[in-house]
């Protein structure tokens, strides 16, 4: 059976380049989700001009797919009854995340392709037990149910290392559409950008960053090899970011100036490289590389908290919390980056995000 094909608009969008922001879970206080508040960050990220959401991803915890927990299947659902209900004239992307062996990534694959979205972001979390052999077996399974959105995940956060003809082989399976790569280091970036240029379908696969750590360098830097003795180049052309589930509206705006730069093959400005500098640096207040990622999620949160997006910071795992000082570094980027944050943005549109369900 054939693999199932993007639709064209889709696909475009997904080459040309676009703002993709992982989407949060929105709890209440209980820890229970919060319907009202999940919902309004979709419409956040749809009316801030995102090209497309990825939902049930590690942004939005995976222990949304524990027994007793068992919230992937509506967090999903909510997101694409979002973009339906906003009635867009323009293309939006909708990700799924899928993880697990190979029986449960398939499930997962069914029920996002059921409910109408576009790509399966495929993690290896929880898999290091596994061949690399193995995991190409399965992203192949998940090829014929999804278009698949292959994941280069920091081991920092559950991902493990995967060598160059890894992403070499995946790079020749039908139905790989993107590759996001967050392995948040240099040298792996770079064997995923050779892998792909030096494959046969280097023309139909899309690289995104997940480096939250080096979004404006990722996106303003051609990569190029010599490849049967003739010279290929490849931009990662968009990103599928945690960083941008914060800030999205500056986000959207900083992509299409570097779209816009990339068409007109004009120099890159110095500015657009410090801007790149100020973004990584509240990143690193967001994620807090400092403590091993230990806050990673709460920060995100705790940036939406005080934009009125969420009503707090709970996580599923009552053990994620801000680590010490991590709220003195958020103070810090904000009172030293305000051109950065949307703030005005999400004030003008807050009470309509959340005014129904």
């Amino acid at each position: 059976m054939a693999a199932p094909q993007l639709k064209p608009d889709t696909k475009a969008l997904l080459q040309r380049g676009t703002v993709i922001p992982a989407h949060p879970l929105a709890l209440d206080s209980f820890r229970r989700l919060d319907e009202r508040r999940q919902r309004a960050l979709s419409r956040y990220y749809i009316d801030s001009g995102a090209g497309g959401i990825a939902v049930g991803v590690h942004t939005t915890q995976f222990e949304i797919r524990d027994p007793g927990i068992g919230l992937y299947e509506p967090v999903l659902r909510m997101a694409a009854e979002e973009v339906e209900a906003a009635g867009l004239e323009r293309t939006f992307i909708k990700i799924a995340g899928i993880c697990g062996p190979t029986d449960q990534a398939l499930r997962e694959a069914e029920l996002a392709a059921k409910l109408g979205f576009d790509l399966g972001l495929v993690s290896t979390g929880g898999l290091e037990s596994w061949t690399e052999s193995e995991l190409l077996q399965r992203v192949e399974a998940i090829a014929g149910v999804i278009p698949v959105f292959g994941f280069y995940l920091q081991p920092a956060v559950g991902g493990q290392r995967l060598s160059y003809g890894f992403w070499r082989e995946m790079a020749e399976i039908p139905g790989v559409e993107a590759i996001k790569m967050a392995p948040f280091n240099r040298y792996q970036t770079l064997d995923v950008a050779r892998a792909v240029c030096e494959s046969s379908r280097r023309e139909s696969i899309a690289l995104y960053t997940g480096n939250d750590d080096n979004i404006v360098a990722d996106l303003l830097t051609t990569y190029r090899f010599t490849v049967n003795g003739v010279k290929v180049q490849k931009r990662i052309v968009g990103g599928l970011l945690g960083h941008w589930a914060v800030w999205t509206r500056k986000a959207v705006e900083l992509m299409s100036q570097i779209i816009d730069l990339r068409e007109s093959g004009d120099g890159i400005p110095g500015e657009l490289l410090t801007r790149g500098v100020e973004i990584s640096d509240a990143n690193a207040a967001f994620f807090d590389p400092g403590h091993g990622f230990h806050g990673c999620i709460p920060g995100i949160h705790e940036v939406l908290r005080r934009q009125g997006l969420l009503e707090g910071r709970w996580c599923l795992n009552p053990e994620e919390e801000l680590s010490p000082g991590q709220m003195d570094e958020i103070d810090r980027v904000y009172r030293a980056y305000p051109h950065l944050n949307d703030d005005e943005f999400v004030r003008a549109h807050l009470a309509k995000w959340l005014g129904s369900l």
